[in-house]
């Protein structure tokens, strides 16, 4: 697309980002409280990280055919939005579906929904920004979608714990071993996430393509993930090693955190105690921080994204939040693990904005769809790696528990700090 994009104001990008709202809501609730589910339905710590697998696995199979059929798409919602509304849908039903999981292998089939649910619409909310914003409004564009996934993961995480305090029970009863305090976030999770997605596909409207009479003559999906891998810009290329690194250490967060706390640092071992739900309560509290904390600096970031280069401000972050995610293997007083989730949270905020900001610069237009879903490649593959190994490693040696998994992912982080450094800002052409 080479027409001249306008500039867009500030309720044109909150409205074009709202959406993200909705599906950080379903996914913080999912992160907060997954392992935890598993656990109350028998799940031993070895288990985790395989059943964990569908999130990389739907992530490495659905997003980059996603993108690559959203670039080919022209449509009465037009290019983006139908694959937004689809994927709220079914991600919808598979939230409000999980907490009334009675055994193991129904929560794990529905993970494996949901997420591939979530990934069809996540994936074409990256390319979207890119669609409709000029160059130079990019990164403040990327770090107004980390506004809202800031603000929709700080509620998702501390949702179960107001429910508790607003008198939902969170006695796990004979027969029902999941609180109900679960079931009703997640009952409001499958809510919020249709409805602000539907609030972004209703109230923005996309610019045809150019070329959008010759879409249907474009190479295959498949045969155009080839390609441009093929012709994959360096700094993409670059950018990818970092994102590599990025993601094991989340993926050992996301997975571990929560239930770290409750049996490592409380000293659980009962996951129908109340010293468990404490645990998780905790982690969850520590969740929330990190998630406001990126709320604020990613606000933060829509002034600082305009002076500072995306590099310098990633590479900064990903070092404080390496820092911060690495000190729990220290800390045992809960305050103390929620200054440590400061860093993870400023981390956090250029994660989720900064990556894409950078490779937006140098990818041709008429192919961010599929660019952006092989750069979701290089968050996934990561992550299979650590489900695959790691839980071979749990189940052979006893003395790598949940809170040395955690402590491995801040090391990542670290290294791909140092990683952003080799990175160079290109310009397309």
């Amino acid at each position: 697309m080479s027409m001249q994009k306008p500039r867009l104001g500030f309720w044109q990008m909150w409205n074009m980002s709202f959406g993200y709202f909705g599906i950080q809501f379903g996914w913080g609730l999912q992160m907060g409280n997954l392992s935890s589910i598993y656990e109350y339905l028998g799940a031993v710590e070895s288990d985790l990280p395989m059943l964990w697998l569908a999130a990389p696995l739907t992530g490495l199979l659905v997003q980059p055919f996603i993108g690559a059929m959203s670039d080919r798409t022209w449509g009465l919602l037009g290019r983006r939005r139908p694959y937004f509304l689809a994927g709220a849908i079914l991600a919808s039903i598979a939230l409000f579906l999980m907490p009334r999981s009675g055994t193991l292998w129904m929560a794990a089939g529905l993970l494996w929904m949901l997420d591939s649910a979530v990934n069809i619409s996540m994936e074409p909310f990256r390319a979207f920004v890119a669609d409709l914003l000029p160059k130079e409004q990019l990164t403040v564009g990327f770090a107004m979608q980390s506004v809202f996934i800031g603000a929709g993961a700080v509620l998702a995480s501390k949702l179960p714990g107001w429910l508790a305090d607003w008198g939902v029970s969170i006695t796990t009863g004979a027969g029902h071993p999941i609180p109900a305090t679960v079931h009703w976030a997640f009952n409001i999770g499958a809510a919020v996430f249709l409805l602000c997605v539907l609030w972004t596909v209703v109230t923005t409207r996309e610019y045809p393509p150019e070329d959008s009479h010759d879409l249907a003559e474009k190479p295959g999906a498949l045969n155009g993930i080839i390609s441009a891998i093929r012709e994959m810009p360096e700094t993409m290329r670059r950018l990818a090693l970092v994102q590599f690194f990025t993601w094991m250490g989340l993926f050992c967060m996301f997975i571990f955190f929560s239930v770290a706390v409750a049996h490592d640092i409380m000293g659980a071992t009962d996951t129908a105690s109340d010293l468990y739900k404490q645990g998780i309560r905790i982690a969850n509290d520590c969740n929330a921080t990190y998630n406001l904390v990126a709320f604020l600096v990613a606000i933060a970031l829509l002034r600082i994204g305009r002076l500072v280069s995306a590099k310098r401000i990633h590479a900064f972050s990903l070092l404080v939040g390496g820092l911060g995610l690495a000190s729990v293997s220290v800390i045992r007083t809960p305050s103390l693990l929620l200054v440590a989730f400061v860093g993870v949270g400023i981390a956090w905020a250029s994660i989720l904005s900064m990556p894409y900001a950078m490779i937006a610069r140098v990818i041709p237009q008429e192919r961010i769809g599929v660019y952006m879903g092989i750069f979701n490649l290089f968050i996934v593959l990561p992550q299979i790696l650590v489900a695959v190994i790691l839980s071979r490693v749990m189940a052979f040696f006893p003395h790598v528990n949940r809170l040395s998994a955690v402590v491995f992912g801040g090391g990542c982080l670290i290294v791909a700090a140092f990683l952003t450094l080799r990175v160079s800002e290109e310009q397309s052409s």
